[in-house]
């Protein structure tokens, strides 16, 4: 029987102040004599409960075992929606095992052993010596990019004695991204560290975990490269690399709020540098006796040296451009001149950006291309020698659709004359702005072919400019006349007549 404060204050108060028996206790206060016997002497109070024996006895040492697997398992595999639950681990015993109680004694054994394995995480501070380290992460944020929202993906790298930080934006984070990330931060930090910590993403990671983990051949031969070791954390144990843990949070909530509204990814990404900057130079950590700065400038004395020869971060292939001039990389079309069909490029495909060369010369540079089903990316200057050689095509052309903008669009359409279209677009790109500015003041064809009587209307323009303002005459006085003494030409008449040479004569 349970009793509460009062009537254990009674049975005590009658058998020691008024030595009352049991028997007449029990009788005074309606309770069993057992219950009297139980707390008379105050070997036992109400307040605290015998624990129970827990599990039913029906539960063998087999299934209890069992049943502890299915929860380490869980802790291994460590996801959010994929776990086993109590009736999950009934279910399985009942198949597995044999088992034939009921479903409530497994799921009290269960609930037991859960608060058995729960564990209060407890961590041991760290301390690192100056240039010993730097952990990386990714973080994911959305901003608007030349007005479109969209997700981006940002690199971080803290320096763990200084506290050093970087972070830098990408489209995605595949291998370039994630080997440019690397050295833009050694570059940032001027040197290379003994280790970099990361956790097991597979751009990093081929197989395994932790110490266990295998890299991959590209992150192996760029760590040979700058002579640092590749550390891998285990598997959920974000407390591994805690400092840039904290700095992906730390970016999202001061750098990235507001959603950042910019032009293109470039200039994000000089708004992270300039953050970065002041942060090295008015940061002090809480923990740390000295700013940032100061303890950059130790760490910078330990950090290893850059060998001569930078990294290629790229993935590099090279590709036939296909009938339209266009190469096909990662499923993204983009335009080169057409000169170059049936030769081989090579493309240069960095996390941000795609150069494309030939025999060792930079053709083109694009902004890379993400995503399924993009439009290819054109520009008009690959295309003009073949629209001159076919000019009826002007009308329409792509390259000219996609590239123009709409009101010179709808300006050449209304001209019947190929041939000016093909002159109209020469001017417009080696003069694009003074040209829209002469549409946007209602300028027709007539006003504006006088312009287009040269290959180079800027040169022209600059012609008229002069023009109008003549230079000032030249001025020479008398005194600075040079002199040039006459020349005999004899002996050379000489030569001709008798041989030799006119020194000899």
């Amino acid at each position: 029987m349970c009793i509460d404060s009062k009537l254990y204050n009674d049975i005590r108060y009658l058998y020691e102040r008024e030595n009352k028996s049991q028997r007449a206790i029990a009788s005074i206060l309606g309770i069993s004599r057992s219950t009297v016997k139980k707390y008379i002497e105050g070997a036992a109070v109400p307040w605290e409960r015998k624990s129970g024996t827990g599990t039913a006895s029906v539960l063998k040492p087999e299934h209890l075992e069992f049943i502890k697997a299915c929860l380490r398992e869980d802790e291994i595999e460590h996801l959010s929606k994929q776990f086993h639950t109590a009736r999950r681990i009934y279910v399985r015993l009942c198949e597995e095992k044999g088992f034939t109680g009921c479903e409530s004694t497994v799921r009290r054994a269960v609930a037991e052993i859960r608060e058995i394995m729960k564990t209060t995480k407890v961590f041991i501070p760290l301390a690192y010596a100056p240039g010993e380290a730097v952990q990386i992460d990714w973080g994911e944020a959305k901003s608007y990019v030349n007005g479109e929202r969209i997700s981006l993906n940002y690199f971080c790298m803290r320096e763990c004695f200084s506290g050093d930080i970087f972070c830098k934006a990408f489209y995605r984070q595949n291998k370039e991204s994630f080997l440019e990330g690397l050295l833009c931060g050694f570059e940032h930090f001027g040197g290379i560290p003994l280790r970099v910590i990361f956790d097991n993403a597979k751009v990093a990671v081929k197989e395994g975990f932790g110490h266990c983990a295998k890299t991959q051949e590209y992150y192996g031969n760029f760590a040979a490269h700058y002579c640092f070791k590749p550390v891998f954390c285990n598997i959920a144990s974000g407390n591994e690399k805690g400092l840039v843990e904290n700095l992906v949070g730390y970016i999202r909530k001061n750098v990235l709020v507001p959603v950042p509204r910019v032009k293109d990814i470039n200039e994000l990404n000089n708004k992270f540098i300039d953050y970065c900057q002041k942060y090295r130079e008015k940061h002090k950590i809480d923990s740390k006796d000295a700013t940032v700065a100061q303890l950059m400038l130790e760490t910078r004395r330990a950090l290893t040296v850059f060998p001569p020869y930078r990294f290629d971060t790229s993935d590099t292939k090279t590709i036939s451009p296909n009938e339209f001039s266009l190469v096909v990389y990662d499923r993204q079309k983009y335009s080169v001149p057409t000169s170059l069909v049936g030769k081989s490029v090579t493309v240069k495909a960095y996390g941000n950006k795609l150069d494309i060369h030939h025999k060792n010369d930079l053709i083109v540079s694009y902004t890379r291309q993400y995503g399924v089903n993009t439009k290819p990316v054109y520009k008009l200057e690959h295309y003009m020698a073949l629209l001159e050689a076919r000019p009826t095509s002007v009308y329409n052309a792509r390259p000219i659709k996609d590239t123009i903008p709409p009101r010179l669009y709808r300006f050449i359409k209304e001209l019947d004359d190929p041939t000016k279209i093909i002159r109209i677009l020469k001017y417009y790109l080696e003069d694009s702005e003074h040209f829209l500015e002469m549409l946007d003041t209602g300028a027709t064809f007539d006003a504006i072919e006088p312009l287009l009587q040269t290959s180079n209307p800027v040169t022209s323009r600059r012609e008229r400019k002069s023009a109008s303002t003549p230079p000032a005459p030249l001025h020479i006085s008398a005194e600075n006349d040079i002199k040039i003494p006459p020349v005999s030409l004899s002996p050379y008449d000489a030569l001709i007549y008798r041989g030799g040479t006119p020194d000899e004569q």
